[in-house]
């Protein structure tokens, strides 16, 4: 039996009480499903400044009895007593709530810096008071900023490149220092391009995957940011979700106050992401009309290429990406089609 799968077997005999921010979301949402599958309760709160209800609705149809189990509150992370009163006889948080995108955080500065870096304290100060078990956060790839090595190792970054990357990665100093400040349990999860269902593929900040699905299924155009060779850790939903988990329950001794990539290890262009979603599209019986991307300039703030190693992850969490790219796309699309 797996890490995960002993993890999940205990938490089905000793339910636990779970705070999720942005919760509407569609990381929030996808981990709020899982819990309530596995009986815990669980707490959630957004502003749905990104999180979307139409998200929150489909969980509910989908864990049936177990959705008596949740509970919401309209609440911002920036607003201290909002997170004080989410805390509240909490044993685990998983804070997801933040504005992602490195282009708005370029176009807003002061936005994305007031809700991944004020509103970010306000959590952690709020757990740290309700003192909850462990402190789970969301850090990002984009920490590793212009440094060239790969794969990516958790200890050596470069600059941050874009205002975003800079807020995420304030994220990793304060909780290091709530760490040896007030003896937190803090976890810092740096995501690599995660991608799955009920991810949005509206609006300017859309990632690539739901967008390009998107336009895809509807017979539009797809737009490649430079030549098509840029290449990224592509990590489907579901294996965030494992990391989630295990991050909040795990008790190996070195598994604590660390930063953790999450990503399946293996790098795919966005030459052959194009591809592969067009195959998986044509694999369901769906004409794909625009059968070639068109091309563009590079986009200011962007890395080359991202590749994680997950190692530490594997050895402290006993993490075990269950879906590669190719297996995470045909699961998307699937969705993309019936919904």
């Amino acid at each position: 039996m797996s890490s995960y799968d002993r993890t999940k077997e205990e938490l089905t005999k000793n339910p636990k009480i779970w705070l999720i921010t942005g919760v509407a979301g569609f990381i929030g949402s996808s981990l709020l499903e899982a819990l309530l599958e596995l009986g815990q309760t669980v707490i959630g709160i957004d502003n749905f400044s990104n999180g979307r209800a139409q998200n929150l609705t489909a969980v509910r149809n989908a864990a049936g009895k177990y959705w008596s189990n949740f509970t919401f509150r309209e609440a911002d992370i920036r607003n201290l007593d909002d997170c004080l009163e989410g805390c509240k006889n909490v044993d685990y948080v998983l804070h997801q709530a933040a504005l992602g995108s490195i282009p708005r955080s370029i176009a807003n500065p002061i936005l994305t810096n007031d809700s991944n870096i004020n509103g970010f304290l306000n959590m952690l100060v709020a757990s740290k008071d309700s003192k909850i078990k462990r402190f789970v956060y969301a850090a990002s790839s984009s920490t590793y900023g212009d440094h060239p090595g790969l794969p990516k190792v958790e200890d050596i970054i470069g600059r941050p490149l874009s205002p975003y990357a800079i807020t995420k990665y304030v994220n990793e100093l304060y909780a290091e220092v709530f760490g040896k400040t007030y003896g937190m349990e803090t976890i810092g999860l740096r995501y690599f391009n995660v991608f799955g269902p009920r991810q949005s593929p509206s609006g300017a900040y859309a990632a690539v995957v739901p967008k390009w699905t998107n336009s895809l299924l509807s017979g539009a155009s797809c737009s490649i940011n430079g030549d098509g060779s840029t290449s990224r850790d592509f990590c489907y939903i579901e294996n965030i979700i494992q990391a989630n988990i295990l991050a909040a329950t795990s008790t190996h001794k070195n598994a604590i106050n660390q930063i953790y990539n999450i990503a399946y290890g293996d790098s795919t262009s966005l030459n052959e992401l194009f591809a592969f979603l067009v195959k998986a599209i044509i694999e369901k019986d769906i004409n794909v009309v625009e059968k070639n991307p068109t091309y563009q300039d590079f986009r200011t703030g962007d890395v080359l290429h991202s590749l994680a190693d997950i190692s530490k992850a594997k050895k402290y969490l006993g993490y075990n990406p269950s879906h590669n790219a190719q297996e995470g796309l045909k699961e998307t699309v699937k969705w993309f089609i019936e919904n």
